[in-house]
Formats: structure tokens, C-alpha cells, sequence
């Protein structure tokens, strides 16, 4: 272990939630467990993850890691997802560990901290990145309750300047994000040479989120977006 990191990590805050220890999902081609972060900067209204956000960890850096040690030659990765993982601190630190026990390593992100992103992909930490695409800025407040625009697209031009896998994704509730809005989004992502698949997931039906919002009964209209300059995907 580097003992740079030692004392860091031997740090008592609980910064992570939960983990989740298998999922072939998550991680595309690698059995991987899943460390969700408390908290968030964003308030999503469709987030179906509030107690996440909202709650308090249970688990500190060092619980994660001798998790991890538990899993070598099982688990071929690990997602680091949320919450936003990237708030925390001493969290490149953390992914420093996870990497020099081996794992590749995958980040969920909101996009809005770019230096801690910076720092990831300069160091070389970070594997794999879903890049979440809330809005565009007219819609973004309504959305996440504040303005986080500039950052999500400094994180992406990041992202395309390391020339590294990752992929932009969008959670659509038909009452926040018209067919219209999603070809909008798709057209930014292609005046910013993004080359990857577009992801759309439809709003979760029947579960508590963080905003007061209605079932969400209509699914996303692929035909709605044939005219879109870069492939769309949806995932459920």
C-alpha cells in the first residue's frame, strides 16, 4: 500500500453509503461491486436514489478496502457511483488504493467537479466514465436546482481531450425533457465531437424520489429522435 495514503485512509468519516457486491450491469464486460457516496450537489427531482442523497454513510475509506481485499481474483472492477462520489474528500486518494489492489475502476458522475476529474484521468485512475447530461441551461435549475452547465461541460472536453472510454447518459421524465430538448442535447454532444452512444433511461415509476413528480407513463419515443446526429440508445 502506499504510504503516502495511509494516514488518509485510516480517517474515520463514513463517506460511503452502501455497497453493493456483484452486479454484471454496471460496468460494461466486468464483474464489479458498486460503492454508492452519500450525498449529492444536485437536488434531480426524478433521483431515485433520496436516501443516498440525503443520508449519512456507514462506512468509512478503509471498510471498502479490506471489502476489496475480499474480492481480488472475484471482481474485476469497481463503480464508484452515488450520491457524487467526486465530493468527497481524499477521494483520488481512495481510488489510488482501489487501483494498486488491482481493479479497474469505473465513475458515475454529475459531471460538476472537472479538477477532481482532471486529477483522476492525469494520474490515470479511472477506467471508465458515465457522464451524466442533465439539461441544457434552460432546463438544468428546474431539473437539479441549480447551475452547473459550465462544469458539466468542462468534465466532457475532458473527457474527450484523454480520448478515453466513457459515455453521456440522461434520465427522461416527459413532464422535464420534451423529444425536443433530448435532440437540443444530442446536437451539443455533436458540436462537441462526441463520438459514443447517447443513453437514455426512462424516469423509475413506483419508487420514492427526491422531487414531488408524477408517474412518468409514456417511454421515450426513439422514432421522436431519428433526426439525432449521433446514435441514442435506451437502456430500459
Amino acid at each position: 500500500m502506499n504510504t503516502s495514503n495511509v494516514n488518509i485512509l485510516e480517517r474515520t468519516a463514513k463517506n460511503i453509503y452502501s455497497i453493493t457486491p456483484f452486479t454484471l450491469l454496471d460496468f460494461p464486460g466486468y464483474p464489479s461491486c458498486i460503492f454508492w457516496f452519500s450525498g449529492c450537489n444536485m437536488r434531480c427531482l426524478y433521483c431515485y436514489n433520496p436516501d443516498i442523497v440525503l443520508g449519512k454513510g456507514s462506512l468509512t475509506y478503509n471498510d471498502a478496502l479490506e471489502f476489496l481485499k475480499t474480492r481480488i481474483g472475484l471482481l474485476n472492477g469497481v463503480v464508484m457511483s452515488g450520491g457524487e462520489c467526486s465530493l468527497h474528500p481524499h477521494f483520488t486518494a481512495f481510488v489510488s488504493e482501489v487501483k494498486e489492489l488491482g481493479f479497474l475502476v469505473k465513475i458515475d458522475t454529475n459531471g460538476s467537479r472537472p479538477k477532481v476529474l482532471n486529477t483522476l484521468l492525469s494520474q490515470g485512475l479511472i477506467d471508465y466514465v458515465a457522464l451524466d447530461f442533465k439539461a441544457m441551461p434552460d432546463k438544468e435549475v428546474a431539473i437539479t436546482g441549480g447551475v452547473f452547465f459550465e462544469d458539466f461541460t468542462a468534465s466532457l472536453e475532458l473527457l474527450l481531450s484523454y480520448r478515453m472510454a466513457f459515455e453521456v447518459r440522461t434520465t427522461v421524465h416527459k413532464s422535464l425533457l420534451s423529444s425536443d430538448d433530448i435532440l437540443t442535447m444530442s446536437s451539443y454532444l455533436n458540436q462537441k465531437n462526441y463520438q459514443g452512444v447517447y443513453y437514455l433511461q426512462n424516469f423509475k415509476d413506483g419508487v420514492p424520489t427526491l422531487g414531488d413528480i408524477k408517474y412518468n407513463r409514456t417511454t421515450i419515443d426513439l422514432q421522436a429522435l431519428k433526426n439525432s446526429k449521433i446514435p441514442i440508445s435506451v437502456r430500459n
